[in-house]
C-alpha cells in the first residue's frame, strides 16, 4: 500500500530551568535517583517532552500527573505509559465493536482480528515497559544497560504494531473500516513514540560519553542488540549456541514429530499446542524429514521453545495464504513466531502460493531474542516479514521477488545467502523494504557477509529483471549491506524509490566494503540518505552528526569485523 503521509516534525522546545537539583534516595536501588529542579508542573512537562515527535501530545499525557515537577523521569514515562494503557483498551474496544457488524465481509473480519492481536502485543510490551522501570535495575548501574535494551526494544515493537493494523487494510474498499479505526491508533502509536523519546534521555539508553559511544560501535548493530560473541549476539545464551551448532543426533529432543506415526504427533501444530506454556527451561521439538503442509503459529505463551529440523530440503513446512485469496500479509505466514526466545534449525519454510498471489509469507517472526540457523525460506513477494524485536538469522537462504526480506525489527543477516527469484512480467526485485517508521525506533535491517545473487530460475536470463538492494517501506527505513558479496543482478543504481522522492531524505540506507560484480557504488542512487561509508571517521558523522540526533548507527562502519559484529 502507499505509505502514510510524514507527520511533521516540531521544532524543539526551549525550557529555560533554573540550574538546581533536587536528590531523593531509591531504597529498592540503594543509589540516589537525580531530579532535576523545576519552578512548576508545566516547566516540567516542557523539559520532559522536548525533543519528543508529538509535544502537544506529550504535554496533555503528563497534565494531569501530580507533582510532576518532583517525579524522577522513570516515573514521569511510567505515568505516562499506564496512559497509553488506556488508549490501547479504548483502541481494542472500538476493534471489537467494528467486528460485530454484520456488513463486514470476510477479509475486514481478518483485518480486525489482526489488530486485536497486534493491540494485546502492544499491552503487554507496555506492561513490561513498566515493569523494567520500576524494577531496581533500571535505577542502579549494574543492568541499567540491559534494562534499558529492553524498554527501547518492547517500545519500539509497540509502535509498529498499530501501523501493522493499518497495513491490513491495504485491499479494495479497505479504507472504509481503516479510517474507523485510524484515529485512536495513530494516537496509541504518537503515544509511544513520546515515550520512547523520553526513554532515550534515561541513563543507559544510549552512550553516554562519546568515549562510551566510541566503545559500543563495534560490539551492536543497533542500540539494544547487543554484542556479538562467536557468531552470534551474547543474548544467544552458550547452551543456547550450542543447541543450534551440534549435532542434530546429539540433541535430546522433547518431542518428536513425524508424519509416518513414528513419533509423538503427526504435525508441527499438535507438537507447539501440547508444549509447556512460559516455559523457564529449552523446549525442543525435533520434525522428522516430510513435507508438513500446514500453517504453524507459536504464541507468545510459548516461549524458549525450538525447533529442530533433519536438515534444508528434507524437513518442510510449506502452505500457500496469500493477500489474493483473502488473507492479510500478517495472517499469510506459513511459520508465525511470536513467543519469545525462539530457535530454529535445519529446516525449510515455504509459501507455495507462487507470485501471482502477491503477498505471501513463508515465516513471520514478532519474537525477541529469536534465531535462526542453517534454515531457508522460500517464496516470492514478502518471503520473510522480520515483524519486529531481536532476531538473528545465521547461515540461512531466503528466496523471493518483491520486498522478500521486510519489516521492522532489529535484525542481522549473517553469512546467509540472499537470491532473487524470476518474478512477474514487469516486476522489479528489491531483496529488502525495512520498515522503521519513527527515528527513535532501535530497529533496522544488517546484511552481514551475506552472499546476495540470483535464483537458478533467475540466473539463466538475469537482464529479463531489474533487481534493487532495498527501497523504503517507511519513512525512516534504514538498511546496511556490509562485507558481503554483491552479484551481478544487482541493478547499478543499487537501490529504488518506493512512491516518488518518499522518504529519500529521512532513510538510511548503507554500503561498506561489499564485493562483487555488483558491489560497485559509482552508478548508486544519489539520495540524501544513502551512504557509502568509507571509513570510520565519516560513519561516524553519519551515525551521531547527520542521521537522526545523536542515536547511534549501525556498528557497520567502524566494526572488526574480523571478529564479527
Amino acid at each position: 500500500m502507499p505509505p502514510l503521509p510524514k507527520s511533521k516534525r516540531p521544532e524543539r522546545l526551549l525550557v529555560l530551568l533554573i540550574v538546581a537539583l533536587a536528590t531523593t534516595a531509591s531504597a529498592d536501588a540503594g543509589e540516589p535517583v537525580t531530579v532535576p529542579f523545576y519552578p512548576s508542573a508545566e516547566a516540567a512537562a516542557a523539559a520532559h517532552c522536548d525533543g519528543t515527535l508529538y509535544p502537544e501530545l506529550c504535554m496533555s499525557t503528563l497534565a494531569d500527573i501530580p507533582d510532576l515537577h518532583k517525579k524522577p523521569l522513570q516515573d514521569v514515562i511510567c505515568a505516562a505509559v499506564n496512559r497509553t494503557e488506556d488508549a490501547v483498551t479504548a483502541g481494542a474496544s472500538n476493534c471489537s465493536a467494528y467486528l460485530a457488524e454484520r456488513s463486514l465481509s470476510p477479509r475486514d473480519r481478518l483485518a480486525i482480528t489482526d489488530c486485536l492481536e497486534l493491540l494485546s502485543t502492544t499491552m503487554d510490551e507496555l506492561r513490561a515497559t513498566t515493569a523494567d522501570l520500576e524494577s531496581p535495575a533500571a535505577r542502579g548501574p549494574v543492568a541499567r544497560r540491559a534494562t534499558m535494551d529492553h524498554v527501547m526494544t518492547v517500545l519500539s515493537a509497540a509502535i509498529t504494531n498499530q501501523y501493522t493494523c493499518l497495513d491490513g487494510f491495504a485491499y479494495q474498499n479497505g479504507g472504509r473500516v481503516r479510517r474507523y479505526i485510524k484515529p485512536i491508533l495513530h494516537r496509541v502509536s504518537r503515544m509511544v513514540s513520546n515515550s520512547l523519546a523520553m526513554a532515550k534521555k534515561l541513563p543507559g539508553a544510549s552512550p553516554e560519553t562519546a568515549t562510551e559511544a566510541a566503545a559500543a560501535v563495534p560490539r551492536q548493530p543497533f542500540v539494544g542488540y547487543g554484542q556479538m560473541v562467536k557468531g552470534f549476539p551474547r543474548w544467544v545464551r552458550p547452551g543456547d549456541r550450542r543447541l543450534l551448532q551440534a549435532p542434530a543426533a546429539s540433541i535430546a529432543a522433547d518431542a518428536v514429530v513425524a508424519k509416518d506415526g513414528s513419533g509423538d504427533y503427526t504435525t508441527v501444530s499438535a507438537a507447539v499446542a501440547a508444549a509447556p506454556t512460559n516455559s523457564k527451561k529449552r523446549y525442543v521439538i525435533h520434525i522428522k524429514a516430510g513435507a508438513y503442509m500446514e500453517n504453524v503459529e507459536v504464541g507468545k505463551k510459548h516461549v524458549n521453545l525450538m525447533f529442530v529440523g533433519d536438515g534444508i530440503g528434507k524437513t518442510v513446512i510449506k502452505a500457500s495464504r496469500n493477500v489474493v485469496d483473502g488473507s492479510t500479509t500478517f495472517r499469510s505466514a506459513t511459520v508465525a513466531v511470536v513467543g519469545n526466545s525462539f530457535l530454529c534449525r535445519d529446516l525449510t519454510i515455504e509459501n507455495a502460493a507462487g507470485p501471482s498471489k502477491h503477498q505471501a509469507v513463508a515465516l513471520r517472526v514478532g519474537a525477541d531474542l529469536s534465531a535462526f540457523y542453517r534454515c531457508s525460506f522460500v517464496g516470492y513477494q514478502d518471503t520473510l516479514y522480520a515483524h519486529s524485536l531481536r532476531q538473528f538469522f545465521r547461515d540461512c537462504d531466503v528466496y523471493g521477488t518483491v520486498d522478500f526480506v521486510f519489516g521492522n525489527a532489529a535484525v542481522v543477516l549473517q553469512a546467509c545467502n540472499l537470491y532473487a527469484r524470476r518474478p512477474l512480467p514487469n516486476q522489479s526485485n528489491i531483496y529488502t523494504a525495512q520498515g522503521r517508521e519513527d527515528p527513535n525506533q532501535n530497529t533496522g535491517i544488517s546484511v552481514h557477509r551475506c552472499k546476495v545473487a540470483a535464483a537458478a530460475d533467475l540466473a539463466s536470463s538475469p537482464a529479463t529483471t531489474r533487481t534493487y538492494l532495498g527501497r523504503p517501506w517507511k519513512q525512516y527505513s534504514r538498511t546496511v549491506f556490509m562485507q558481503s558479496e554483491l552479484d551481478s543482478v544487482v541493478d547499478p543504481a543499487g537501490w529504488l524509490e518506493w512512491d516518488g522522492d518518499f522518504a529519500l531524505d529521512t532513510l538510511y540506507y548503507g554500503e561498506y566494503m561489499n564485493t562483487g560484480a555488483g558491489a560497485g557504488t559509482s552508478g548508486r542512487v544519489k539520495w540524501k540518505g544513502y551512504h557509502v561509508i568509507t571509513s570510520a571517521a565519516e560513519a561516524g558523522a553519519f551515525t551521531v552528526g547527520n542521521f537522526i540526533d545523536g542515536d547511534v548507527w549501525l556498528a557497520g562502519t567502524s566494526i572488526p569485523f574480523t571478529t564479527g559484529l
